[in-house]
């Protein structure tokens, strides 16, 4: 017979996988409530229990699926075998777990005896261990709650809240359902529950009928070429006249009408140096039709080699990305690990990281603040260096994410940005998910993952900001400090 202690522990793991769920790309919202509310029924009902234990296995579960993506990166892209490849991703996730297990500890030695309070210190904890996340060893920001936000009434808090401040509130509203349960009987139980749930839905709705910025000059006609170049063929020189002449056939057409043509994250297949013929033809071409192109390539100097954006044409300006991706882009221990397996050694794995404060990319007197792949997903990173844009743009090669869930959770992050920051975005990749998102989180126009297309449609520049993107997260975390702390029973 199994033991109520081993039980237990199975709940907290299966509450975990279900957490992801609420997430792109089946987007469910009210799982993110009710897993996080599970979890905390898992503490108050059985206070013996080791916090700890229940929060790691809370997050093995979690992580197991939010990010089971990472097995693809490194079996399928990363020429490892299946066994080997299965163990790290499992080593990755258990190391994530920490930080669960870690927030559970620090609950059950810091929350009060207050039913209300210990609501108030969870949910804080819990957005205090997500802020963690980004940046302890460089930072992991994925699998947040606030991102479940995006397709709920919730959303309406982003421009004010951040994501942060999403996560905060979904907690709560979980954690409130368990407090029903326990006293259903209980008048003002119900009346508190009820209350803040719908408060905090119908007040999100209220505010998504708030426009925060306001429209700057005419819209943008803009096409994002999605080229779909096979990882195995992008760094082969056998086809790089095939790659280079397909994307000049394929944005041709496209100069007479269009503003502004978005080519994905590293979209020339060799550094800047080497590309000086091509790049100088497409700028002749664009500025020619009055056009701007935008595109990722590798660049390099004596100082080191970047994963950069830049403009030509009518535009100009180049970037280079500052958040680079562990083992992606840049190998931790290189000398220990680089050539143990081939997933050390993927192409392009020697960036060095570009300098803080570069300017934005700009067509005329527009500022484009632009995005490399994993950056969109750090917030205050991105609401910092967006200040003095007009318009966001993000490049991406999810290719390494395969058809997992990986791609569409790059994808909400992205949608997220807009809203809190109340900018329209364009995200161009090299195979999906390709999009231009307005400053709602509206998708305007798209594209099918996993084919050669051209996603057209209009963007609007805009001014003003948001009140998050004038703050940031701060006010979000400095409150739930103070809730932590306040909450705390004399001693």
């Amino acid at each position: 017979m199994v033991s109520l202690r081993t039980r237990i522990l199975g709940f907290a793991l299966l509450a975990g996988m279900l957490f992801p769920l609420g997430l792109s790309p089946t987007g469910f919202w009210p799982l993110i409530p009710l897993s996080a509310g599970a979890l905390f029924a898992l503490l108050e009902w059985q206070r013996s229990q080791p916090a700890f234990r229940l929060g790691y296995l809370y997050g093995i579960g979690f992580f197991g699926v939010a990010v089971s993506w990472v097995y693809v990166s490194i079996h399928t892209y990363g020429a490892t075998p299946a066994w080997l490849a299965i163990t790290l991703t499992l080593v990755f996730c258990s190391g994530l777990a920490l930080f669960f297990g870690a927030q559970l500890y620090c609950f059950q030695r810091l929350s009060s005896q207050h039913a209300g309070w210990r609501v108030i210190q969870f949910a804080s904890l819990w957005v205090l261990f997500e802020w963690l996340r980004s940046w302890v060893l460089t930072g992991f920001p994925w699998g947040y709650a606030g991102y479940g936000a995006i397709a709920s009434p919730v959303s309406g808090w982003a421009p004010l809240l951040g994501v942060y401040g999403c996560s905060w509130l979904l907690i709560a509203m979980g954690c409130t359902w368990v407090m029903l349960l326990r006293r259903p009987r209980v008048i003002s139980q119900w009346a508190i529950s009820l209350g803040m749930t719908g408060f905090i839905l119908l007040s999100g709705q209220l505010f998504t009928t708030v426009t925060w910025t306001k429209a700057l000059g005419d819209p943008l006609t803009v096409a994002i070429v999605q080229p779909a170049v096979p990882l195995a063929k992008k760094w082969s020189r056998g086809h790089r006249r095939d790659i280079l002449s397909d994307l000049a056939l394929t944005t041709e057409p496209l100069y007479a009408t269009h503003d502004l043509i978005v080519w994905p994250e590293s979209a020339l297949p060799g550094y800047r140096d080497q590309m000086q013929g091509f790049l100088t033809s497409i700028h002749t071409q664009a500025a020619a039709h009055d056009a701007t192109v935008i595109t990722g390539i590798p660049s390099r100097d004596n100082e080191g080699r970047y994963n950069s954006i830049e403009a030509l044409g009518r535009g100009s300006g180049i970037y280079h990305k500052q958040k680079l991706v562990p083992f992606g882009e840049y190998i931790p221990f290189e000398p220990w690990l680089r050539g143990v397996i081939g997933f050390f050694d993927l192409p392009m794995s020697q960036f060095s990281p570009g300098p803080p404060g570069q300017a934005p990319l700009v067509i005329d007197d527009l500022a484009i603040a632009p995005f490399i792949c994993y950056e969109i997903v750090y917030p205050d990173f991105v609401a910092a260096s967006s200040k003095g844009s007009q318009l966001l743009v993000t490049i991406s090669n999810d290719t390494w994410f395969g058809n997992s869930i990986g791609p569409w959770q790059h994808f909400q992050m992205a949608r997220f940005r807009a809203v809190e920051l109340g900018r329209d975005l364009i995200r161009g990749t090299n195979d999906g998910v390709s999009a231009i998102i307005s400053a709602k989180g509206e998708v305007v126009s798209t594209a099918p993952q996993f084919t050669q297309a051209v996603v057209s449609g209009q963007v609007q520049p805009r001014s003003g900001h948001t009140p998050y993107a004038i703050s940031g997260s701060l006010p979000m975390l400095i409150f739930s400090l103070i809730g932590l702390l306040l909450g705390r029973d004399p001693q």
